[in-house]
């Protein structure tokens, strides 16, 4: 197999394997709530709201460490031992402990930084400067098929007995180790003649192998990569957060209370995540297949990414009332702009997640292509500020009126959009600079 194929065969497991673990993971935070209410034990009194809480809080701290893990045990293993975690989190609902269940929602926190950071520091070494918006848009189509794969459905079918409980967790735990295992068919790409490879290797064994360098001083360097990543790197996640929140979390909230879509409303929101896992996967595969006939860079395709989301928006705005985010569990009683439509609201989940995903496979392609040479420092500093920005956005999604979450979303779009050019613009201009030099 020639070196491109392996890397490309690379990046297609490694998106399988992330597709296989978060259909599992994500069908457990689906219904585990749910499923918790209907426990017979009562020596559990877990949260599954708490229980989030407490992950998101420590996966925005656990960024602080996750480079200096990988550069001790390597990438690869940083995935598997990563994704043993997201599987030990389903199988606790499989014989539940409110300690073990607490305890594996802190370790899960410090997984899922590890993992992401692995994730992007994999996709980098596996890609070259002209593969890189390639294998970012195949990657992360692959991941969304997640949401056409999730359980979905009423909470009715989730109130089970604790022997079909059991069924279902055992399941949900092996589907997500085979995708654990998934990472050990990831194969080391072919090393390439310049220098600074020979820091970028896919097997913890090469890690120890330059100039006799302890783990240990490998750790503190990557720690030290981390504080001194572009400040750049700190703006581009910010409205990625924000809509994280909106889509994953809000907008389905928002449709489950809109009384005026009937009987029906409930079982909308599995549909809209369907849509728009529809959206993000044919952004992804059809970003990443046009990659390299793009000819004028990443700032077309996050363009679109802001105007797909300022339409969607707009719709939204007109199409759903204003308390939807904060109305009681009957639903809310107050009037949209507009007679509230099934369709435009479907047609707003599918705008979402295709604008998710104009932003995400760029921003992980120039986030891989700025800092090649640091690149899990780099996408700690990513995921660390997405995290962040994405818990401020469930605090304040308890309180705030949907128009101006709205707002909010807005603003900081166009200055995501505005930065994410200004840093496109600076690499296009290093590339004429250096095709001048080479003259």
């Amino acid at each position: 197999m020639s070196p491109e194929g392996k890397t490309l065969l690379n990046i297609i497991i490694l998106g399988l394997g992330f597709m296989v673990i978060f259909t599992a993971f994500g069908t457990c935070g689906n219904i585990e709530q749910t499923v918790i209410k209907s426990f017979n034990s009562t020596e559990f009194h877990g949260s599954g709201y708490t229980s989030m809480a407490i992950i998101y809080a420590v996966f925005s701290a656990s960024n602080l460490i996750a480079p200096s893990v990988i550069a001790v045990i390597g990438p690869q293993l940083s995935l598997f031992f990563s994704g043993l975690v997201y599987s030990g989190y389903i199988a606790v609902f499989i014989h539940p402990y409110t300690s073990s269940f607490y305890t594996l929602s802190v370790l899960l926190g410090i997984a899922a930084a590890v993992l992401w950071t692995a994730q992007g520091n994999l996709l980098t070494i596996n890609s070259k400067d002209s593969t890189i918006g390639r294998n970012s848009g195949i990657f992360w189509a692959l991941m969304q098929f997640r949401y056409i794969l999730l359980v979905s459905g009423e909470k009715r079918y989730f109130l089970v007995s604790d022997k079909d409980r059991q069924t279902v967790f055992i399941t949900l735990t092996v589907i997500s180790l085979v995708g654990n295992f998934l990472f050990f068919l990831i194969q080391r790409p072919d090393p390439e003649p310049a220098p600074s490879d020979a820091s970028e290797s896919l097997l913890p064994a090469d890690i120890s192998d330059s100039n006799s360098v302890s783990l240990c001083s490998q750790a503190f360097e990557a720690f030290k990569d981390y504080l001194n990543c572009n400040v750049e790197t700190m703006w581009l996640p910010i409205c990625p957060g924000l809509e994280l929140t909106f889509y994953s979390g809000v907008y389905g909230t928002c449709l489950g209370a809109m009384t005026q879509f009937g009987d029906d409303a409930k079982g909308l929101i599995g549909l809209s995540g369907i849509l728009i896992g529809v959206g993000e996967i044919l952004g992804g595969g059809v970003f990443g297949i046009l990659d390299k006939c793009n000819r004028f860079g990443r700032n077309p395709v996050v363009f679109l990414g802001l105007f797909t989301h300022i339409v969607a928006f707009y719709l939204i705005f007109l199409n759903i009332a204003s308390d939807a985010p904060v109305a009681p569990e009957e639903g809310t009683q107050m009037q949209a702009f507009i007679q509230p439509s099934v369709t435009v609201a479907l047609i707003c989940s599918f705008l979402l997640g295709l604008g998710d995903s104009c932003f995400n496979t760029q921003l992980i392609s120039i986030v891989g292509f700025l800092f090649r040479e640091d690149s899990a420092s780099a996408f700690a500093v990513f995921k660390f500020v997405q995290s962040i920005t994405a818990a401020v956005a469930f605090f304040y999604s308890n309180y705030f009126l949907l128009h101006w979450q709205l707002l909010i979303m807005v603003l900081t779009g166009f200055l995501g959009t505005i930065t994410f050019f200004v840093v496109e613009w600076g690499v296009i201009s290093s590339r004429r600079d250096s095709d001048y030099d080479s003259i």
